[in-house]
């Protein structure tokens, strides 16, 4: 195959699974190639670069995007959901080969029963895909702006990573692609003990996994996440009706409409990056912003994924 709309400032592109791993419990790991892939490229680190996927509708065909145009996404919408499958979007997890033989590599979770997570199309897709299967690709080409990374440290030196088990490929793909002076914490929580996976971190950053095992979802991530900061406990109770599904808060945007200071934070020795279920990450955001007084400009807030909703893409 070769790369089928060139014109695009972005791969749109089909591409076929050539390995699954079955990592643990909750992650399934892809690989997937197409010789289009040989223009995949992001300007700088990978850091937690989002991309998205386009499965097919249940056993239906992969979707087509054939004479694709700048106005594709109209297009997309406009057809039927049989035809034009289900968008999610997904974070790079790494990039190996190079040329027509690169590889991308997506790690997806499975979510079910134990994390209070209805299977979504993703989830649905992984739990049975095979090598030789097919989906549709989203993906910076090199060259081109793109957008989709959110970890902007700036001259922050320290971190505090915090996140969910959607989070863990991004906080893998930072931690991979931080200076090796950096410093700080990564707290992960994770479904179950068999989920824990070895992760590349500079030396002076500690990673932190937090198995739930059975335990309510957030409810060993919050306290962590203050304890790495010296916070002393802080209970904080969100209501649904306080949580906005499609929470994204960075010191360059709001989905909030809250107002964005361009001038740097007076006190950028600190950058918090933290991602996962939006009233966990609602409650995350509430106290260290309001509570502990931390600069918004030196703190990039998201909601992944929302319990028993079903995404956007």
């Amino acid at each position: 195959m070769t790369v089928t709309f060139p014109d695009l400032a972005m791969l749109l592109e089909e591409v076929e699974v050539t390995r699954v791993d079955r990592l643990s419990p909750s992650y399934v790991r892809f690989e997937l190639a197409s010789p289009a892939l040989a223009e995949l490229g992001a300007d700088g680190p990978w850091f937690d670069q989002r991309i998205k996927l386009v499965f097919p509708h249940q056993d239906g065909p992969v979707p087509s995007f054939e004479g694709a145009d700048d106005s594709w996404w109209d297009t997309w919408l406009g057809r039927p959901v049989e035809e034009r499958g289900h968008m999610r979007t997904y974070t790079v997890r790494d990039v190996v080969g190079s040329g027509a033989d690169t590889r991308l590599v997506v790690d997806i979770v499975l979510h079910d029963d134990h994390d209070g997570g209805a299977a979504g199309p993703g989830s649905s897709w992984a739990s049975r895909a095979a090598v030789g299967d097919r989906l549709v690709l989203m993906a910076p080409r090199r060259g081109h702006a793109y957008g989709g990374i959110e970890f902007v440290p700036g001259n922050a030196r320290r971190v505090l990573l915090v996140g969910d088990e959607t989070a863990v490929p991004a906080i893998a793909g930072i931690l991979r692609d931080l200076p090796a002076d950096a410093s700080g914490t990564a707290v992960l929580e994770v479904p179950l003990t068999e989920d824990v996976q070895d992760l590349t971190a500079p030396p002076g950053v500690e990673v932190r996994w937090l198995p739930r095992d059975g335990r309510p979802l957030g409810s060993l991530v919050h306290q962590a996440a203050l304890d790495t900061l010296g916070a002393a406990p802080v209970e904080i109770e969100v209501s649904d009706d306080e949580v906005d599904p499609d929470l994204w808060e960075t010191p360059t945007y709001s989905s909030s409409g809250e107002a964005v200071v361009a001038e740097p934070a007076a006190h950028d020795d600190l950058y918090v990056w933290i991602a996962g279920e939006s009233k966990v990450v609602t409650g995350l955001r509430r106290v260290l912003v309001k509570e502990l007084g931390l600069d918004r400009r030196q703190v990039a807030f998201m909601g992944y994924w929302r319990v028993g909703v079903s995404m956007a893409s």
